[in-house]
This record gives C-alpha cells, structure tokens and sequence, in this order.
C-alpha cells in the first residue's frame, strides 16, 4: 500500500514534488487562530517560507530558506528569527565537496552527507513536508537523519475532506511517538493536526474531524499495543517482601515489610515474619529495598505519551490542569480501562476571558451567564477543580469561584490580570498554580498586566528584593496560611526560565538528555529567558530567591503540592529535588509528593499511603529517597492498582537508553 501511494504521488508531482507556488495556512492553538505560516516555492528546489503564532504573548517567528536536491534533501537552510520565549534563533546547514555542516545556538558539527537528511531545530512547520516527501522517495523509506537518528514513513489510509482526498501517514524517528502528517494528491503538505497546535490552509481550518478521527484511531492502536504488552497483571494476589516500607503519615520506614495485594487494592502491611506465604500469590522479593506510596504530579497537560513517561517514573496519580474537552476526556477513559498505559487523572477545567492573551481553551467568557455555564459543563462532566485564567475580568473572578464551590469543585489558577494574589484568594481561590504569582503580589499595584510575558520578566527583575525577613513577605505568607490557600509552585519552570542560558540543557534533564532518542534530545535545551543588559544579577538572583520563598512558605505551615508543567515524570523527581535543595527535608518532600496532595483534592480513602483498604499504587526505589531525595530518580518497579509496570521496558518502547549502572 505505501509503495503503490509513493509511487503514484511521485508521478504526479515530478522531481522536486513539494508544494504549491505559494501557500499561506492558518495556525491554531486549542482550535482558536494563533498565526500564519506561507510558504514560496521556486524552480530548481529553493523554498521560502516564514511562520509565526502567539500564544499568550510567547511563539516562534521564523523566516527561512532552502534548497533541496532531486532527492528532496536539503543541499541549504538557512533560519533566523526567534523562539518560543523570544530568545534569538540563527541556524545554517550547507553541503560542500560532500561534507555537510551545520551551526545553531546549540549545535555546530560536521559529516557525510550521501543519503542523509539535516532536520534543522526551529524550522517551520513545512519543513516535515519537505522530510515526508524525501522519505516516500528514499529506498525502503527510510533516511538517515542530521545530526543524528534515523526516521521512516508509513502510510495510514486517506480521507476525503471537502472533496479533496487526503493521505496520511506516520513519520517514526521523530519523537517519543509516529509523527502524523497529510499530504494531498500532488504531494504538497496539507495539513498538519494535532489536539493542540495545527497547521493548515485556511480552507480546510474548518474540516479537521476526520483527519483527527483518522490520527486518533492510529494513535489508540499503538497505545493499546503498548499497554498489552507492557502491563503485567499478576493471576492471584501480589505479595511484596522483605520491603522498607516508607509510611508519609508520620515519616516512618519499617524494615522488612511485607505488603498483600489482591485485585487493585493493599489487603495486609505486616511484618515479613507475621505474613508468610499466601496461597495464589505471586511474591515480588524487595530485597531490603524501598518501597513507597505511588507519586503525584499535580500540574499536568495531558497528551501523547505523558501517561507512559509517569508510570515509567513512579507518578500513579496526577492533575490535569488544563486541556481540551474532547480528546482529553476520552485518553482519561483510556487510562482508566487499561488501553492506555496512564496514572488516576482528575480533570481540573480551565476557563479564561478573551483578548489577545486569551489562554489556549474554548471555554472563554466575558459575561457571568457564560462563565456559570463554563463551570456546570465542567462540573457535569466529572471535573472536580475550575482553573481560572489570566484574562478573566477581576469582577467574573468572585462569581466562578461561588459557582465552582456550589458545585462542589476546587477553585485555582493563574491570578487573573489586573487583580493580586491577595485579591485573588479574598475572591474564593483556594489555590495559586506557579510561585511567581505569589511574588507579583509584592509588585501589585506596579505590575498589574500579566498575561504577558511580564508575569516572568518582572519577576527576574525583582524577585531577590523579596527576601523572608521583609514584612510584607511574612505577612503575605501568614495571610496565605490562615486561608488554608494550597500552592503549585511548579519550581522546575521558573529554573528553566531564569537561567540565563538557552544553549545549556534544561536544568535537572542533564543525566537524561543523553538517554533519549536523538531528535528528542535536540529539544531539551533551556527555555531561558533572553537576559537584558544590565539585568544579569537580577536574573542570577531570582531562582534562589525563589528557593528561599518556598522554604519560607513551608516553614509557615502553607500546604505545598509538587507539580512539573514540563516532561512528564522525569521532571517530577527534579521538582522534588529542588524542595530539598530549599531546606526542605527529603522524607517531608516525600510526603508532599503522596499524602499531602491526596488530603488536598479529598481522596485520602484511596490513596496517599500504603494501608489496607486503599489502591495498590506503589513504587520500588533502588536506594532511600527519605534521607537523600536524588534517589527518586532510582524506580525498579511501578504497581497502579495491583499491576505491574517494568519501567525499563516502558523507555526501551519510546526508544530510551538504559539508565546508567549504580556504581
């Protein structure tokens, strides 16, 4: 099927089969318009293209030029612009006497160039096109990738959408998972879709329920394949012996410990000696290893393969905060019937305001009837947090929350602009997501637009002026306690942020990056912001000065629940790495990331501690995370309600190395 496909595509559109002379296509975020990309195509090969999007006041804008071979390779490019957080981007790739090199803000290398294809890093979109076009003429599909990797194609059928028949197909090499593409009749890009961001031409922006039914069918394919095959169900009960059992309620680890699973649930926790063996049960010897409740990430974006990355880390239970209200909903029914590889999600619905800033969602109100009507969808379709957004009108603010709580949902989010952090918890929140709205509040009334990128920059600028001894800290922090307010601090993105250095690796992904599958590695350098002259202190400043709030904060008695908004699961144990490195001890890091968070969102009879009675959601460490926190990192074994999870065998399916050998 794929060759008869390539083959008639290849006739039809000759050499350099590529795209229309010139195109310009619609970009959308959360199905709301971001931005455009068009692109220029001339005789012998050579392209122009330039995208760019918004989203909230961030987004790549990116001008480009290349040209390719008769392969469809490309023999230059040439890339200039910026990146999401506005840092600069530069990028060349040229082939001379049948050496290809290549130099970026992050890469600079040489190598052969027969038969392989350079991916830049901040290309348009068009340019996975370019790379599937290239591949259908490759022999057996297949081409080797600079600077690194190799990728292939293969077909998945075609749809008609308004007359026009489309084809899809699946490029593996790319990420974690195929990357979907569509390309029309004469081999021009068509559409590129996905929940989140897509690009097409604005006469198909309309008409995407097919192309997503079709990469959603594919997509649950491969899931469902995964979860076969790497979920293992023991046939009687489970018992787990000879286990250091670590207990989050007072701190406590019980030296061989034995723990009796049956079906999804913990039936016994005794002594090794007092629980001999049980009939029918398969026994999982600990050997004296460290065994703990199941993880939480509490800020999550489900997608992909982020329900894989948690089980593969230890996360058994997580928020989402924010997604969309279809494909979302049903990857969560997914999880739950064992289809999909994935922890216990609640749905946390997010609702904003809208404007330019607008976040990426549909529910986007400007009236109280609408806004009421946002929370009871969200309420009768099993959601148990409202996440109010930052452009939400100060005055709706007070009216959501009344509505949630009635409802018997949650209230937390972003401090809507134009109101404090203080203004915000007096209104109803009972939860702040990311620390740097806490500090904004000591900039409040001078900083009061923050759907931009303000809401980081000012922070980076003023944060170390907020130090805990400072009155107005102590008692901000005070007034947070005595309304019970719970933080997300989400600490991992505010190092990321203020790092000052997009060209280094994001921080705490050091050890992992060289782990994961090249093209993957090649994203996981810093979201810096760009740093302004004169302000290089400040920047250095700024992240301890964070540190600092947060041990303050938790000395105060302020309930602290980790959560990543980044790569799913290895990002967690950097998180709780980081309260640890603010003075926060290991074991009470280790009950905020199970206990606490299960008090918070009322779940205590399931979860948060191995016991009778409740899920069977457990890992395995290697080492002793209560007295040193890095060794979260060491998980041997996963169980979610009484199956067992290989994490081993999870990354060596999403193309992972094996983890380094514990010297």
């Amino acid at each position: 099927m794929l060759r008869f496909l390539a083959a008639a595509l290849l006739a039809a559109c000759g050499a350099h089969a590529a795209v229309a002379a010139t195109r310009t296509d619609t970009i959308t975020i959360q199905g709301n318009a971001a931005g455009t990309q068009t692109v220029d195509a001339a005789a012998g090969g050579r392209v122009h293209a330039e995208y760019a999007y918004n989203d909230r006041g961030r987004g790549d804008h990116i001008t480009a030029d290349w040209t390719l071979d008769d392969a469809g390779r490309p023999t230059r490019y040439e890339g200039r612009g910026n990146d999401y957080m506005k840092a600069p981007v530069e990028e060349h790739f040229s082939i001379a006497a049948g050496t290809a090199s290549w130099h970026s803000r992050t890469e600079r290398g040489e190598a052969p160039a027969a038969g392989a294809f350079y991916v830049p890093n901040n290309a348009p979109p068009e340019f996975l096109g370019v790379l599937a076009r290239a591949l259908l003429k490759a022999p057996d599909h297949r081409l080797a990738l600079l600077p690194a990797g190799e990728a292939s194609i293969e077909a998945q059928g075609s749809v008609q959408v308004d007359g026009r028949e489309l084809h899809h197909y699946r490029i593996t090499g790319l990420g974690f998972t195929p990357q979907p593409i569509w390309l029309d009749g004469e081999g021009a890009t068509a559409a590129i879709v996905s929940g989140w961001f897509s690009v097409v031409p604005a006469a198909l922006a309309k008409g995407l329920e097919p192309l997503q039914a079709a990469q959603e069918a594919a997509d649950n394919a491969w899931s469902a394949r995964l979860a076969r095959e790497l979920v293992r169900a023991p046939k009687g009960g489970l018992l787990i012996r000879d286990a250091r059992v670590f207990d989050p309620r007072d701190l406590s680890v019980s030296e061989h410990t034995s723990v009796l699973v049956r079906g999804e649930r913990v039936v016994r926790v005794a002594p090794d000696a007092a629980l001999q063996a049980v009939a029918d049960a398969e026994v999982l010897d600990a050997h004296g290893r460290f065994l703990m409740p199941g993880l939480w990430d509490n800020h999550q974006h489900f997608s992909d393969v982020d329900g894989l990355l948690d089980l593969a880390n230890g996360v058994t239970s997580a928020r989402d905060m924010a997604n969309d209200t279809d494909a979302f909903l049903k990857r969560v029914a997914r999880f739950d019937d064992g289809s999909e590889i994935g922890p216990r999600v609640l749905k946390a619905g997010i609702i904003d305001g809208t404007g330019e800033f607008a976040g990426p969602t549909k529910m986007r109100v400007d009236s109280a009837e609408d806004a009421i009507k946002d929370v009871d969808w969200y309420a009768d379709h099993g959601y148990v947090q409202i996440k109010i957004y930052s452009s939400i009108k100060p005055e709706l603010m007070p009216l959501i929350a009344a509505r949630a709580h009635e409802r018997g949902l949650r209230v937390s989010g972003h401090v809507p602009a134009l109101m404090s952090a203080r203004q915000f918890v007096e209104g109803g929140a009972d939860e702040i997501q990311h620390l740097n709205f806490v500090v904004l509040n000591f900039l409040f009334p001078g900083v009061q637009e923050t759907r931009n990128r303000d809401r980081f920059i000012k922070v980076a600028e003023h944060a170390r002026a907020f130090t805990p001894d400072k009155p107005e800290v102590r008692e901000f922090v005070a007034f947070l306690k005595a309304h019970h307010t719970v933080l997300d601090p989400t600490m991992t993105i505010f190092e990321d942020l203020f790092s000052g250095d997009p060209t280094a690796i994001t921080p705490g992904l050091e050890t992992l990056a060289p782990r994961l599958p090249p093209q993957v590695r090649r994203a996981m350098f810093a979201g810096a912001l760009p740093v302004p002259k004169g302000q290089e202190e400040a920047y250095r400043a700024a992240f301890p000065a964070m540190l600092a709030l947060l041990k303050s904060l938790h000395d105060a008695g302020v309930t602290i629940i980790p959560g990543t908004d980044a790569l799913a699961g290895y990002q967690l144990h950097h998180e709780l790495e980081l309260y640890a490195k603010a003075g926060i001890a290991p074991a009470e890091v280790l009950r905020m990331a199970t206990l606490v968070p299960a008090e918070v969102m009322g779940v205590t009879r399931d979860r948060g501690a191995i016991a009778p009675g409740k899920y069977a959601d457990l890992l395995l460490v290697d080492g002793d995370p209560s007295r040193d926190i890095t060794d979260i990192r060491k998980v041997a074994t996963v169980v979610k309600g009484g199956k067992v999870y290989d994490p081993a065998a999870i990354e060596r399916a999403l193309g992972i190395l094996p983890r380094p050998a514990s010297p």
